[in-house]
């Protein structure tokens, strides 16, 4: 094969490849044509999520400031099946620190402890088997 010979080759090969991607977008953009507008619901994944017997429920763990170098950790989030002063008995026990059970109109029980215990409290709480950590959030600084 002469040098002539090998370019028309190559010509024919870069004008297949070249139709072949122009009818590639043509096919593309004609499903595209096809397609009928939809409406978008931003939140129908949070009212499904919120609705389904398996939604999804985290446990918050939050710090609050008090004043000076204070500060407060509160859970929140449990199952309404634990008993709320049993947890935080083993907690005090565990952390060396007070603590107390809040009833909140909002968030229901809430469990306050002194100091930041945030993460002492997650692993506490994986560690028995109460939350998956996966279920935990972790807020604050």
């Amino acid at each position: 094969m002469d040098a002539f010979a090998v370019i028309e080759k190559f010509e024919s090969i870069v004008a297949d490849r070249r139709l072949f991607t122009v009818l590639l977008k043509a096919r593309f953009m004609s499903e595209l044509d096809i397609q009928v507008p939809t409406t978008f619901d931003p939140f129908a994944d949070a009212n499904a999520q919120n609705s389904g017997a398996g939604a999804k429920e985290y446990v918050h763990i939050r710090v609050q400031q008090r004043n000076g170098r204070k500060s407060l950790t509160t859970v929140q989030g449990l199952k309404k099946e634990f008993s709320y002063n049993k947890i935080l008995k083993d907690l005090k026990k565990e952390f060396c620190c007070n603590g107390t059970v809040v009833q909140d109109p909002e968030l229901g029980q809430v469990i306050q402890l002194q100091g930041d215990q945030r993460k002492n409290v997650s692993t506490f709480l994986v560690q028995a088997g109460i939350v998956k950590k996966d279920n935990i959030k972790i807020h604050g600084f």
